[in-house]
């Protein structure tokens, strides 16, 4: 039986994983029906979109029927599949490269750990430690002192630092040793359709689903512009709308956004739309389109009269076909990053694929 992952290498593991709160906008409407009493259900397990799931009076009810109505979630939980199988994956990489460097040095693992991560921990300053019980002590267990409180507190106080030193450490570790990780990310098919920048023959394509209300899509923006810094030779860009009907101006501003793109100018629209989203109402779009020197005339007619309702409908539509339903949603060459996700997450990304 293989042995379970020592506690400190767990603890050590998880100082590296923290999850960090990286929320997008996000729809979080569920729904569903009721089967009807004269409804037969079949139980099966098949992935064939004709597979009958059900009959009803007779009539047939297929997996691609079903699947149109939940294809979202379905395709949201293999996303979560994935991510808790590679995390399982990851902490069984780390248990091999720490049992080996250990056994190399004559050591427990759980020895080889304390003298790589808890001894280099600097103590943390007297004054510090004191801080933290003065400011924390009415949450403490009552008769709690500051001697009996000093472990708990320094162990808070170096939660950042140790998560650092154990990173450092595993990437070392890994580093020097021959790791092919085989497994595969899951992919969806995404139309790259819209306006774009960067390479125009591109190895990397990257569609984006957006909405210039969403707080979280603005400060994703920063990490785009860095993909773009880097990699503008061998990565494209594609803007697809995506407003939440959460978001009551979001959707104007999608259309606003639109007919500037028909005026060659969408990127310096899409710019300054993030930057205020405060001021995004219908006249602040036209003001806007001023501003940017678009002819107004035929910018006005477009937003009023709903030139672009239909485009950005398709959107949505393409969005929610790959299983979007929150804001800013990514695909890298088909597989799905969600929410104001850091620049690093985009380069593992980009260089596995450019490395194919």
């Amino acid at each position: 039986m293989r042995r379970s992952m020592t506690n400190p290498l767990r603890s050590a593991f998880f100082a590296v994983s923290i999850a960090f709160a990286l929320v997008g906008c996000k729809n979080e409407n569920g729904g569903g029906t009721k089967a009807p009493p004269a409804a037969q259900v079949q139980l099966v397990s098949a992935e064939n979109p004709d597979t009958v799931l059900a009959k009803l009076n007779g009539k047939e009810i297929k997996l691609k029927e079903v699947d149109d109505v939940v294809g979202a979630k379905i395709k949201e939980l293999d996303k979560q599949k994935f991510e808790t199988r590679k995390q399982g994956l990851e902490q069984l990489i780390v248990q091999s490269l720490v049992k080996d460097a250990a056994g190399k040095e004559g050591k427990t693992e759980e020895q080889f750990l304390k003298a790589n991560i808890d001894e280099k921990l600097p103590p943390p300053p007297d004054a510090e430690i004191a801080k933290v019980f003065e400011e924390n002590k009415s949450q403490m267990p009552p008769g709690s002192t500051l001697e009996s409180m000093r472990p708990q507190i320094i162990g808070f106080l170096q939660q950042e630092q140790k998560r650092q030193i154990a990173m450092k450490l595993f990437g070392d570790l890994r580093a020097k040793a021959q790791v092919q990780v085989l497994l595969s990310e899951p992919r969806v098919t995404v139309e790259a359709k819209g306006p774009a920048k960067g390479a125009s023959e591109a190895k990397v394509t990257i569609v984006e689903f957006s909405d210039f209300q969403c707080p979280f899509c603005s400060k994703a923006e920063p990490s785009v512009d860095e993909v773009m810094k880097n990699y503008s030779d061998k990565v494209k860009v594609v803007f697809r709308h995506f407003p939440l009907d959460f978001h009551e101006k979001a959707f104007k501003a999608a259309e606003g956004a639109a007919c500037a793109e028909e005026q060659g100018k969408f990127w310096e629209f899409h710019k300054t739309l993030f930057a205020n989203q405060g001021a995004i109402d219908v006249n602040d779009l036209k003001t806007h389109a001023k501003t940017l020197g678009l002819d107004t005339g035929k910018f006005n007619d477009c937003l009023d009269n709903g030139k672009m309702r239909a485009k950005v409908d398709a959107d949505m539509a393409a969005g929610r076909a790959v299983g979007v339903n929150g804001t800013p949603a990514f695909f890298i060459n088909g597989i799905a990053i969600s929410g104001a996700q850091p620049y690093e997450k985009f380069k593992e990304i980009i260089d596995s694929e450019l490395a194919k």
